[in-house]
């Protein structure tokens, strides 16, 4: 594959606007969108997770949205797999290619690669799967602390399957699970370019917290008690969903359960920012600046193919 060919990277912060942007740069250059959304590929998931509206889809083609069930396998290492069939499948007719999303792990998957991590033996996932269920989640995070500390640092502490999953590596191998996450980066037949996009943070928490009330007005809650009977699924384990879970438990007042919404997604934002922060290849731009962010991917295009 020619050298020439550039995958333009947008990713961002939940709610900075990169939906709308995204539509705009992939019009431009006449390009589908890869979409690197976790949960979004998960057709039951459309409010809770932002995903693009109908007209949207509309307008530019999309790949992994609503595509599957939640009942259906995926991990970040499928999504590498696939993206770069669907690269490949790109590039024969076009120059550029556009990934865009807040998943981290997917958009490193395809950037950099899938480290390859050990298989766990079933001995030691059986004994994690029963600790997991004895001892609860926080007992197996303050393990992963003393094991792992690097990997405890970056982790999503909520969610049961990156916590044992970190854990079985480390105890079958002997090893830290960070250790196993630390390969030299896959070279890919084509060239990246990283766009980031921020805004001040009171003006993101403002568009966060507005989406939170948008997406109640569009039917949150009811979204959510009909997957209530699958909240013990990983997909459904995420900011949104979760919350509303524990008002249909009567853990809170719908009113609480909103306003933790608001919370845990700009702890989120945060998180995303500092994980993006480590790479120094994003150019960070404000959505609103569309035309630099089209001529910043032009020119550098137009400079490799001098």
């Amino acid at each position: 594959m020619s050298s020439a060919k550039t995958l333009i990277v947008i990713t961002g912060p939940t709610a900075v606007g990169k939906t709308a942007l995204c539509l705009d740069i992939a019009q431009h250059f006449g390009i589908p969108i890869i979409n690197a959304d976790s949960r979004q590929i998960y057709k039951e998931l459309k409010i809770g997770t932002a995903s693009p509206t109908a007209e949207q889809l509309t307008q530019v083609k999309h790949y992994f949205v609503g595509s599957l069930s939640l009942n259906d396998y995926y991990s970040a290492s499928l999504f590498e797999q696939q993206t770069l069939e669907i690269l490949e499948q790109e590039f024969r007719e076009h120059d550029f290619a556009l990934m865009a999303g807040g998943s981290m792990m997917y958009i490193d998957a395809v950037c950099n690669g899938i480290d390859d991590i050990p298989t766990v033996d079933d001995v030691t996932r059986e004994t994690l799967k029963r600790r997991l269920a004895d001892e609860g989640l926080e007992a197996l995070v303050a393990e992963l602390k003393v094991l792992d500390p690097e990997y405890y640092d970056i982790v999503d502490k909520q969610n049961p399957r990156r916590v044992v999953h970190g854990l079985e590596i480390c105890l079958m191998t002997g090893k830290t699970y960070t250790s196993f996450r630390k390969r030299e980066t896959k070279q890919r037949p084509f060239h990246i370019v990283k766009i980031g996009l921020n805004r001040e943070r009171e003006e993101l928490y403002n568009r966060i917290n507005h989406r939170v009330d948008e997406m109640m007005a569009e039917g949150l809650l009811e979204e959510a008690k009909s997957l209530y009977p699958m909240r013990q699924m990983n997909a459904l384990n995420t900011v949104g969903y979760k919350e509303m879970f524990a008002y249909l438990d009567g853990t809170w007042s719908l009113e609480e359960a909103v306003e933790r919404i608001k919370g845990n997604t700009r702890r989120y934002a945060r998180k995303q920012l500092t994980w993006y922060k480590k790479d120094e290849q994003i150019r960070w731009f404000h959505p609103n600046e569309k035309e630099q962010i089209i001529s910043y991917i032009s020119q550098d295009y137009e400079q490799r193919n001098i």
